[in-house]
């Protein structure tokens, strides 16, 4: 137990993030919130097994207040939340390989915390919430085992004031309203990374934009209304050229969340991504961000990366799937755009490894471009029919699962004629921006 508070998965990005000794298989969330008052009671039910012999174990959480705890239904001997963990000792040892629970109830206004990489969390819009995890927000709003590389299934239910609507992770099982309150209950079957689970809560309306193969909706403002409406009229048609390229879309349904505020960026969570008000004008003027985070549903939510230093396996894999729906929809090829992008890029400081940049670097622009880059540079190795074949297998062979670069580039060299390894080496492993193959002869 001692020292377990600062004890995280080992990642060297996010060290004390993450709890070893034990996995939550799941986790059973039950909300209550009000917007008005940015007041939040949470009861959280984790189903975990324990890896080890345990007389004590760790919890992420951050600027909640923690009021009871229960193991297997008994109250915990002693816990106590500093350095943004909640430390748990059970009133008697946990086994090796068995099977417990872990009931938390906690409540307090929850807050995103500041760092490197700005305010990430739970977040107050100006009338309504946005959950922003990526990569350490998650502890904001329940206890969790913080880290990519722990996968659990969910069930999500939340209640908030009935004038709002809530979309989170998972699929709608109920909707009820008591007089001025309303409970939506969401259950997520796929294993999903901690920092991929969201709830978003506006006054939204829903679009139906396809019922087939995949649902896909969009929630938004009214005043957005028409706007979305136009700027989302090929979605069904994205949707369906990225199944054809990257495989079979890997959750039950898709969801668009456009908030009344504007944001920064937009952003992706398994299932949903979210989109400011500022990304959807009503002249396609954003639909390279519309492309990029669907296709993080294949790359990132259900192939997740085993560990931040991946993390163009993300990125980059989304950024090509941008050139990619251009190459598709009538734009320019992903050839002519990487080429042009590899110009911009030489311009640029060269002190950034794509296949371990470090913290202060995994969201620099040049990963996502360098990544993508990396992608064009297999994909004019391979040929079109090899490299495809390549990804539809990656998808399939690691869906819900974690990986890693090497286990990528191990993967892509199966499909090649010839070795990868001085291809990976020059574009993943050195700082100097490698020149692209030959030109695609439809560049």
């Amino acid at each position: 137990m001692s020292g377990q508070r600062d004890v995280g998965l080992g990642d060297r990005y996010l060290p004390a993030s993450g709890n070893p000794g034990f996995r939550v298989r799941h986790y059973d969330l039950t909300l209550d919130y009000r917007v008005s008052t940015n007041r939040l009671a949470g009861r959280a039910s984790l189903a975990a097994t324990a890896e080890q012999p345990l007389d004590g174990f760790g919890l992420d959480l951050v600027g909640l207040k923690v009021t009871k705890v229960f193991i297997d239904g008994v109250r915990a001997a002693k816990f106590s939340t500093a350095r943004d963990k909640l430390v748990i000792r059970p009133a008697g040892p946990i086994p090796a390989g068995a099977e417990f629970s872990v009931d938390v109830r906690y409540e307090g206004h929850p807050r995103p915390r500041s760092g490197r990489w700005g305010d990430l969390g739970w977040e107050e819009l100006s009338d309504g919430v946005i959950v922003a995890g990526q990569p350490d927000g998650a502890p904001t709003w329940f206890p969790c085992d913080d880290h990519p590389s722990q996968k659990s299934t969910y069930r999500l239910a939340i209640t908030t004031e009935s004038a709002y609507s809530v979309v989170a992770c998972g699929v709608l099982s109920s909707h009820t309203t008591r007089a001025s309150r309303s409970t939506w209950v969401f259950d997520q079957a796929d294993p999903m990374a901690s920092y991929l689970a969201t709830v978003q809560i506006g006054r939204y309306e829903l679009i139906e934009l396809a019922a087939a193969p995949v649902r896909q909706r969009a929630a938004v403002p009214r005043r957005l209304r028409a706007a979305c409406e136009v700027d989302l009229a090929r979605h069904p048609l994205m949707l369906d050229t990225f199944t054809r390229l990257f495989g079979p879309y890997p959750h039950p349904e898709y969801v668009l969340v456009v908030t009344d505020d504007d944001l920064e960026i937009p952003l992706e969570s398994q299932g949903i991504s979210v989109f400011g008000a500022n990304h959807l004008d009503g002249r396609h003027s954003y639909e390279r961000l519309i492309a990029h985070e669907l296709a993080h549903q294949w790359f990132g939510n259900s192939v997740t990366v085993r560990g931040w230093q991946h993390i163009w396996l993300n990125e980059g894999f989304a950024c090509y799937a941008e050139w990619l729906w251009a190459e598709n929809s009538g734009g320019p090829t992903a050839d002519r755009a990487a080429r042009a992008a590899r110009q911009r890029l030489a311009e640029l400081p060269q002190d950034l490894l794509v296949g371990d940049p470090g913290p202060e670097l995994m969201f620099d622009d040049r990963l996502y471009k360098r990544g993508a880059l990396t992608l064009h540079a297999v994909r004019l190795t391979l040929g079109d029919a090899a490299f495809f074949a390549m990804l539809r297998a990656w998808t399939q062979l690691n869906r819900h699962a974690t990986v890693t670069t090497d286990m990528f580039t191990e993967h892509a060299a199966r499909f090649s004629g010839r070795p990868l390894a001085d291809l990976f080496e020059r574009w993943l492993s050195r700082v100097e921006l490698p020149e692209l193959p030959g030109p695609d002869p439809r560049g």
